[in-house]
């Protein structure tokens, strides 16, 4: 069997070839795939983010590491849904109605993925009634949305709203994220947080679900 820390480093290098090739040599040979991810892959990750702060990485290298990370998990996900494994959580995100920009909703939603959370990319230009209708059907606990125009942030308030209105909303948190977003826009239209980055959107994430 090869040398589990490969992986781990192929994560960190964003060799994606490397840690797919690495992630099926190892599950063939009968490998355990909870270990494979919470040993190794989440800890790759873990690892990146900490790049990412220390200025060493930047959105380049986190894409290519959640490229990586994300070849694996595509590998080892049937075994875990096989095995009834949970996720970290499950996080429905979106970028908010009117707003068609998802490359930052992308970064996050890979490095959730990335973290251990199940997540459910509903794209860009989501209304508030979908995020409700897909947060109640996947039986989500974290809500991520996404705008890069102020334009756009009202929808914000209206997603938050409308789960009210739906009685969901203690059934979820709800984070918001981008460019014009703010820590003092959230606690105007009561979201449970906000992050300005998708590490500290990892990180925000698991202090909010208790992970």
């Amino acid at each position: 069997m090869p040398d589990l820390n490969l992986l781990r480093e192929a994560i960190i290098r964003g060799d994606a070839k490397g840690a797919v090739s690495i992630t099926r040599e190892v599950l063939a040979e009968g490998g355990d795939p909870v270990n494979l991810v919470t040993g190794f892959m989440i800890p790759a990750m873990d690892e990146v983010g900490k790049r990412f702060e220390c200025q060493e990485y930047f959105v380049p290298e986190l894409l290519l590491s959640a490229r990586a990370m994300k070849g694996a998990l595509e590998l080892i996900r049937p075994l875990l849904a096989a095995r009834g494994t949970e996720p970290a959580g499950r996080v429905v995100i979106g970028t908010v109605k009117g707003d068609l920009h998802d490359i930052g909703k992308n970064l996050v939603a890979s490095m959730l993925e990335g973290a251990g959370f199940e997540v459910i990319d509903l794209g860009t230009d989501v209304s508030p009634s979908k995020f409700v209708a897909e947060a109640q059907a996947k039986r989500a606990n974290l809500v991520a949305l996404s705008a890069l125009l102020t334009t756009t942030m009202p929808s914000m308030r209206t997603t938050v709203e409308e789960f009210q209105k739906a009685n969901a909303r203690g059934q979820v948190k709800i984070i918001i994220g981008g460019a014009p977003v703010t820590q003092q826009y959230a606690e105007q239209i009561g979201a449970d947080g906000y992050s300005d980055n998708a590490n500290g959107a990892v990180a925000l994430a698991r202090r909010l679900l208790g992970v």
